[in-house]
């Protein structure tokens, strides 16, 4: 079995279990089957959901660079599964929030999204998970063209923005907000050194395809 092959029916199905993985003992704890979620477990929910949610867009952002480092070409094959599995992670720390924690009470939510910053943040980075998990299909990405690549590229914003969320929102311990930080700052680091050193080097001709970079 070629490479292509293996990744299609083995590793794709395998790394897509272990992402669900986090979702599963969700489940398992909140039956009172895997562990408990403590004393408050709508905010044990959110917390979760929401720290799932950022290391899977990190895992996204790490892919390229990664493949770009290492050669391995085939990792480029999950970075759209990662991607979809932030945005699930994330869809359901905001859905927490929506129905457990606001219990879909209109005139509560706008008031939490207009006048708590950290929510408008985080409300903020939503809506562009929202855009780029409509726009990951492999048909709307020939439509759009190059516009494609400059759409999914303000998954650094978003990321920067959960970031955000997440640091104004913990009130003692902010160490993991502070990891998630240094994690990004460094993919964005490698990113701008990228480009820098794509400019300063005279320009190639040929037939090569470009892949897409995030």
């Amino acid at each position: 079995m070629d490479v292509t092959r293996q990744i299609r029916f083995i590793w794709k199905p395998l790394v897509f279990l272990t992402c669900l993985i986090p979702a599963a003992l969700v489940v398992g704890d909140t039956l009172g089957i895997t562990g408990a979620l403590g004393a408050n477990p709508i905010e044990e929910l959110q917390d979760r959901f929401g720290n799932w949610g950022l290391r899977f867009i990190l895992l996204t952002l790490t892919v390229t660079p990664l493949r770009q480092l290492s050669g391995w070409n085939w990792l480029s094959r999950f970075r759209r599964m990662f991607g979809l599995f932030a945005f699930f992670y994330v869809l359901m720390h905001f859905l927490t929030w929506l129905i457990l924690d606001q219990s879909l009470l209109l005139s509560a939510i706008a008031e939490d999204i207009l006048e708590r910053p950290f929510i408008t943040i985080g409300f903020a980075a939503f809506l562009i998970l929202i855009s780029l998990a409509a726009t990951s299909t492999s048909t709307i990405r020939r439509r759009m063209g190059r516009r494609w690549q400059k759409l999914h590229n303000v998954v650094y914003v978003a990321a920067i923005l959960g970031i955000w969320h997440y640091w104004w929102q913990v009130k003692l311990d902010a160490t993991d907000p502070a990891i998630y930080a240094v994690i990004l700052s460094v993919l964005l680091g490698y990113r701008l050194w990228r480009r820098r050193g794509r400019k300063g080097s005279p320009v190639r001709t040929g037939s090569g395809k470009s892949g897409q970079q995030i």
